[in-house]
């Protein structure tokens, strides 16, 4: 959510920062609503000071005997009253067009994201790790998982497309890894440990952007409520019209959750294998800050979940999004992108944005700086570490053997009763 008073005072930079992410400029509109919004009010208050006044000359009037003055001017109180409450649904009206308006724009661009159109203008960060070469040709998840109890077929059949069931030696790894990424989280890297709601209303989706614009992509109840499309939500609305003290912050947050989503936009996409589920487990981490802190916050929650693949043995890189490849409430989004020697190319495995002040002015929630009056919005940022599902794919595939059997990394082996091998049934 943008601040209007911000919109007003430099429309030419507001828009341009639009144009970085190729929207329509929008300051005119938007402040013109506002003028309206602006008009009514004072029409309103000049009103409530006129009866103020009126109310005064009637006093007077009445105390001097001059009875037909006095009902001359209760006869416009009459009329202004009636008025009033019109103003009030005027204002009520153009406020929530101005809010509704404001809603639809994304976060602007960080000075330091670059610009472009899509993925293919992304910048390289940089690059960890050597993928790995095999004397066989690498295969990719789908053909090696089967026998290790990644079950595509039950899956579609219990559920439908982009639905998969994991058994035996896919289900202990895939628990192991969610169990290992929260202990790095939570023991290694200061984050929460929370147990959020998997359903949420309409305000929670709305405060971190996923509402009203896409509403498509998510999963919705018979009773109204929304299936969570990643922790983020729940996490980050935790502090939902809260005012925080300054000292309370840093604030972080992880939990491990199912998420859903719709892949409305995904049709013909990663059809095969575990890559685009409709259901998918992920580790998400939240941080709360002051505006002072989010981007050493923001480098130091991308750093822990580097530090998760690293532990791994995964090669990745990390990539700077450019503006037309960022979500909608991002300012500036670092991807890390794994290596999968089957698929021979780097995939998605952790976005970590700052949202800078954008979902908070929609969640309400500030804090109390120890300096000064007032208050201030706070800033949230959120990341994966990691996609479950992705980085099991990853680990079958980079640790893939000739026999169809698939070598467990080191730090998980402790999580399966020291197993060092997954062997095919």
């Amino acid at each position: 959510m943008h601040d209007i008073q911000s919109i007003r005072k430099e429309p030419a930079a507001f828009d341009a920062a639009l144009a970085k992410r190729s929207a329509a400029a929008q300051a005119d509109s938007l402040i013109a609503i506002d003028q309206r919004r602006r008009t009514v009010i004072d029409e309103a208050q000049a009103a409530q000071t006129r009866r103020n006044d009126l109310s005064k000359q009637i006093g007077q009037a009445k105390a001097a005997g001059d009875h037909a003055r006095a009902e001359a001017l209760m006869q416009e109180v009459a009329q202004i009253k009636a008025r009033l409450p019109e103003l009030e649904e005027q204002e009520r009206i153009v406020a929530a067009e101005l809010n509704t308006a404001l809603a639809a724009i994304p976060n602007l661009p960080a000075a330091d994201v670059p610009e472009g159109a899509d993925e293919n203008d992304n910048v390289l960060v940089h690059q960890k790790g050597e993928p790995a070469t095999f004397a066989f040709e690498a295969r990719e998840h789908d053909v090696i998982a089967p026998a290790l109890g990644m079950d595509f077929e039950t899956g579609v059949a219990l559920s439908g497309a982009r639905f998969t069931l994991l058994r035996g030696a896919m289900a202990r790894l895939s628990r192991a890894l969610g169990q290992f990424m929260l202990d790095r989280m939570t023991e290694e890297n200061g984050f929460e440990l929370v147990q959020p709601p998997l359903l949420v209303r309409d305000e929670a989706a709305f405060g971190t952007g996923q509402l009203p614009k896409f509403a498509d992509d998510l999963f919705r109840t018979t009773d109204g409520r929304w299936l969570i499309p990643t922790a983020e939500v729940s996490l980050t609305n935790i502090v939902r019209e809260a005012i925080l003290s300054e000292t309370e912050l840093p604030l972080r947050f992880t939990a491990l959750t199912p998420c859903f989503r719709s892949e409305a936009g995904a049709a013909g996409r990663d059809t095969r294998g575990l890559i685009r589920q409709h259901q998918f487990d992920k580790v998400e981490m939240v941080s709360i800050t002051t505006p002072e802190q989010s981007d050493a916050e923001h480098e130091g929650m991308t750093v822990c979940a580097e530090g998760v693949l690293e532990a791994l043995g995964l090669p990745y890189r990390r990539m700077l999004l450019c503006t037309g490849d960022m979500g909608f409430s991002a300012a500036r989004t670092y991807d890390l992108e794994v290596w999968l020697p089957g698929q021979a190319r780097y995939r998605e495995i952790s976005s970590c944005s700052t949202c800078t002040d954008f979902q908070a002015r929609r969640m309400m929630a500030r804090y109390r700086p120890t300096e000064g009056k007032g208050t201030r919005f706070v800033h949230t940022l959120n990341g994966s570490g990691l996609a479950v599902g992705r980085t099991l794919v990853a680990v079958i595939e980079n640790y893939q053997q000739a026999d169809g059997s698939v070598v467990v990394p080191q730090v998980l082996r402790p999580y399966l009763g020291g197993q060092a091998v997954l062997e095919p049934r």
